[in-house]
Order: C-alpha cells, then structure tokens, then sequence
C-alpha cells in the first residue's frame, strides 16, 4: 500500500537510506540520516510503500534548484529495502511521486542517477523519463569520481 508518510516512518526510512549511504554509490552523500532529520523530511512531499504494517520504500520530491524560477521543477529520491526490490513497488511509488507531484502544481520531474547505477537509469527510461545529460565525476564516494546521470520527465 502506498500512503503519505508520517513521522512515525522515520526509523523505516532512515534504515533504508542509511543502508544505501553506507553501502552504494545510489547516493553521493557519505552523511547518514538521523531519525529526527528524516520525521522533519516526512512532514514535506514524501510517500511510503508499506506492506504487512512494515514500510520497505519511501519517494519524496523537492524543489530542484532554489529561486522562484523553478518552483514547477522536482527533484525526486526513491529507495527500496532490498526486501521490495524486483515486485513493482519501485514503478508504484513513482507512479503515485508523479502524481502527487502533478496535482501539486509541478511541471517537471528530475532524476541524478549514479552512472554506476545502470539499474537506475533503465528503470526511470521506463517510466518516461529521458537522459538530458551526464555530468562526468562530479560525485565522490569511496575514494573514487562517480559519474551523474541526469534524468528528466515533462508532467
């Protein structure tokens, strides 16, 4: 089930992302998410995938840059407990992101996928987005440059 989420989803969510600072280069960020910081993320635009009273995904979007001049642009995150991966609940919640996105007011929807995440990029491809650029080594984690991939999907 997909529901908005609550700050009570804040352990949830922060395992799961914390998993993947640790553990991927899905994310750039070597900083792990505290539980407080995570509640305060909840209260913006962020969906759950919840299955059995557990949740095993999160999306959220925000603005892309800041400026008024790209209040109608999203950037997105999605993650998945590795649980939930390969059953369609990825495809849901983005499905659900970009409606609420939509219904929101938003125009735009943008995409930075790890280039050593080839996953990533097939999976928005299939969702409509399309690759607008790649930003050559402008992550760094694990002591090596990461490739950006930048994504993009028109509302």
């Amino acid at each position: 089930m997909i529901r908005p989420a609550l700050a009570g989803d804040a352990p949830a969510i922060a395992q799961i992302w914390n998993a993947a600072i640790r553990d991927t280069t899905i994310t750039f960020n070597p900083d792990e998410k505290s539980v407080d910081e995570v509640a305060k993320l909840t209260k913006q635009a962020c969906l759950v995938w919840e299955d059995e009273d557990r949740v095993l995904g999160f999306a959220r979007y925000f603005q892309f840059r800041g400026g008024a001049g790209y209040r109608y642009t999203a950037e997105h995150t999605i993650m998945l407990h590795a649980d939930a991966r390969g059953q369609g609940a990825g495809r849901k919640l983005m499905d659900a992101i970009c409606v609420d996105a939509k219904n929101a007011g938003m125009h735009t929807l943008f995409a930075g996928c790890s280039a050593e995440n080839p996953g990533a990029v097939r999976f928005h491809v299939a969702l409509g987005f399309q690759t607008v650029a790649t930003l050559p080594e402008v992550g760094f984690k694990f002591g090596r440059w990461i490739d950006l991939v930048l994504m993009q999907k028109h509302l």
